[in-house]
């Protein structure tokens, strides 16, 4: 064979290879595409404190009083979770162990003061390395700049209801720029929401996290509900006429709603929406039943412009066809009381508290019209969302998906168990800790902070509480020293310890420690 002939196959030869290494590059990649085009979208709908109790679909002497007919939509297209729980029922707590997939003493953040540093792991930092446009609008509460988000417009700290502040990343730290948006928060939240929506690049899956500060305190509602349940009385709650924790032999005194007419009487007008509120020459039954119609009506005002703007999101999807290849999740950061036991807020390990409402929807895999009743965590949710983004990972996550949950197959090995701790310490409001099974409940309220290194002054002791969900749903009676409770005590502080012990919770306060020494 001569040698320019040989030249010429050589040639040809490479030629051939280089083609064919090209097209199969641009085959690969069309897949790559293909694939991260077919990932399903997330839609995280997050409110604050929007309670169980005040969204209608869990049944409850407010159920007929709530609007929530796109909630509904969404029960009905989705998965309602009965026993999805936080660990930490505090906001920002809450929002970082979302964000982390961890509890508190892994994540750093224990309570309203801490910061997410920007440099940990998140789960919008791993979606968005692998392919997801992310961006969050509304309530952030984290104190760090929001890292793993392309585009972010978040509230200052609590941010407010009316004409809202919203930051960006050009205004990050530059308090002398920061704009307000005329109109509701949730509105307004949900305006740029959509508007992002409508301009991403839809050759890419989204994450979107729209996060409504409704229904926090001060619980402002949008004029269009002022009227919104006036000449209602609505019904009250078994536990209204709960005055401490002498009758129920809890441990302590709990968050009464004399609090919250208190800074009624100061502030309404000004600080809380609606007329002047007085309580002059009312008994103090009257006067609680007054604080509560007040409290709870504008309560569920603010839920309802939720709803509304729920349905907004609902309707965008639907126009694009984009609704049954996008997750919606809807939940609050935690529960929050309504008058059940005379408390408002959160924080307690109690039922109203400790219960995170949620709703999921996901056309292209989920049945509608079903529940789930395991025991769900907040630190599960990164999870299941990066199970459903293509089996990706996420380093230190203590949670785990509950993809075959939703599905109506529960692994063998799924808890039957939580554990809850509450770290911050007040004289009303103790630290704790506590477990929780599919029928009992036990917690120490051990109450003392975190960081102080002198034994905190309380009214109270450290004192255990015990309840038979089963028998006492409404957690009316601590059964601690009943004699026929007894060993079922002694298992569960057993639990409660190896628990702790497994999750890395360990003291580092010595005068924490020596409680526990003490009492356990």
């Amino acid at each position: 064979m001569g040698i320019n002939r040989l030249r010429r196959i050589t040639k040809l030869s490479f030629f051939s290879l280089g083609v064919t290494l090209i097209l199969f590059w641009m085959l690969y990649l069309q897949r790559d595409t293909e694939d991260l085009v077919q990932r399903p979208n997330i839609l995280f709908i997050m409110s604050d404190d929007h309670t169980s109790q005040a969204w209608g679909v869990y049944g409850g002497i407010l159920s007929e009083y709530v609007k929530n007919e796109h909630i509904r939509e969404l029960t009905e297209d989705g998965v309602l979770l009965t026993n999805a729980f936080c660990t930490n029922s505090i906001c920002v707590p809450s929002r970082a162990s979302i964000l982390s997939g961890r509890y508190s003493h892994r994540n750093g953040v224990y309570d309203l003061s801490g910061e997410y540093h920007p440099d940990s792991t998140n789960i919008a930092k791993v979606l968005q390395s692998n392919g997801y446009q992310t961006a969050i609008f509304g309530k952030w509460h984290l104190k760090s700049e929001p890292q793993g988000f392309d585009d972010y417009m978040v509230l200052p700290g609590q941010g407010r209801y009316i004409d809202p502040v919203l930051i960006t990343r050009a205004e990050w730290g530059d308090e002398d720029n920061y704009r307000a948006y005329e109109g509701y928060s949730s509105d307004v939240i949900t305006d740029f929401s959509i508007e992002w929506l409508e301009e991403r690049e839809t050759d890419k899956p989204f994450f979107l996290c729209t996060h409504f500060k409704a229904t926090h305190e001060p619980f402002y509602y949008p004029e269009r509900y002022k009227d919104f349940l006036a000449d209602i009385e609505l019904p009250y709650p078994s536990t209204l006429e709960e005055f401490g924790g002498e009758a129920s032999g809890r441990t302590h005194d709990g968050w009464p709603l004399e609090i919250l007419g208190d800074r009624y009487t100061a502030g309404t007008g000004d600080r809380y929406p609606g007329a002047s509120f007085s309580l002059d020459g009312l008994d103090t039954m009257e006067a609680r039943k007054k604080i509560y119609q007040k409290f709870v009506k504008d309560f569920l005002r603010t839920g309802a412009a939720i709803d509304d703007n729920i349905g907004r999101l609902i309707d965008y999807l639907k126009s694009v066809d984009q609704y049954d290849n996008t997750i919606i999740i809807y939940t609050a950061d935690q529960g929050y009381f309504l008058g059940e036991h005379g408390f408002f807020d959160k924080r307690f390990i109690y039922e109203e508290s400790l219960r995170m409402p949620t709703v999921i929807v996901y056309s292209d895999e989920l049945d509608g019209n079903r529940k789930l009743d395991d025991i769900i965590l907040n630190i599960d949710f990164p999870a299941l969302l990066l199970d459903y983004a293509g089996g990706l990972e996420m380093d230190g996550m203590q949670g785990r998906s509950f993809r075959s949950n939703l599905n109506g197959k529960t692994p063998a090995d799924w808890r039957k168990s939580m554990y809850y701790r509450y770290w911050s310490n007040q004289p009303e409001r103790p630290a704790h800790l506590g477990i929780r099974n599919e029928r009992y409940k036990l917690a120490l309220f051990y109450g003392q902070s975190r960081l102080n290194q002198e034994r905190d002054t309380m009214p109270y002791p450290p004192g255990w509480e015990f309840y038979d969900l089963l028998h006492d749903s409404e957690e009316t009676s601590n059964r601690m020293d009943d004699p026929a409770y007894q060993d079922t005590i002694r298992a569960l502080q057993a639990e409660l310890q190896q628990l702790k012990t497994d999750l890395g919770d360990s003291e580092i306060n010595p005068v924490i420690q020596d409680i526990f020494n003490e009492y356990w």
